[in-house]
């Protein structure tokens, strides 16, 4: 008679460990500066040590978490100075992606930003359903420019501002303004001039960078 395991167990444990940590990370369900306590986890993922010791090594090499002096693993702080930097180099590459996928862009391409756009409008009351939209949005233009090094570079850099993403898109002023940065964004790509549409791109996250570090800056006072 087949015995019932979990999913957790089915399936590869250090991958599967590290998805579902990832994602409590990036949810802030485990909140930055938390240590990790490993027994407690990986009891209650259903696996044991090993394949947790695997995923949370994946884990250090994407910055979610760090090492203490003391030897314990606590998920990565957040700060007003990451913020900074993060959005610095998200701003240059989202400007370079915009900028190539200008020249790329077929009519198909901009057809189907345009109904990315439109999906974001229809979401934009949503916090959660309107910034899944945007990202898609983004992702569609790195998919348009496909430079892989960009792409990949643009990857790293989003994982980590996952975790900020929420601070940009709490309230509804900023979710309308950045649909507007959104529509800014095509319409600079459907002219065909990489540079305008680079213009768009940055300033579309210089703005996000500003009410992202308000925000931090107030959350960490709490």
């Amino acid at each position: 008679m087949a015995t019932s395991h979990s999913p957790l167990r089915r399936a590869s444990g250090s991958q599967l460990v590290y998805t579902e940590l990832r994602r409590q990370i990036l949810a802030l369900e485990l909140a930055p500066g938390v240590r990790l306590n490993e027994t407690e986890l990986a009891a209650s993922l259903g696996v044991s040590r090993t394949p947790f010791r695997e995923a949370v090594r994946l884990l250090f090499a994407e910055g979610l978490l760090e090492q203490l002096p003391t030897g314990g693993v606590v998920v990565r702080g957040i700060s007003a100075d990451d913020v900074e930097e993060l959005y610095g180099v998200r701003a240059a590459l989202e400007g370079l992606l915009a900028a190539e996928a200008t020249a790329r862009a077929t009519p198909a391409d901009l057809a189907r930003l345009e109904s990315l756009v439109d999906r974001n409008a229809r979401l934009v009351d949503l916090p959660d359903e309107a910034m899944r939209a945007g990202h898609d949005f983004h992702e569609a233009i790195a998919s348009i420019a496909s430079n892989s090094w960009a792409q990949r570079l643009h990857a790293q850099i989003d994982v980590q501002m996952a975790r900020y993403r929420v601070f940009t898109n709490e309230t509804q002023d900023r979710r309308t303004q950045a649909l507007a940065e959104h529509r800014a964004i095509l319409a600079a790509i459907g002219t065909g001039d990489p540079t305008i549409a680079r213009a768009a791109a940055e300033e579309h996250v210089h703005s996000a960078r500003e009410v992202a570090v308000v925000a931090v800056a107030a959350h960490l006072a709490e």
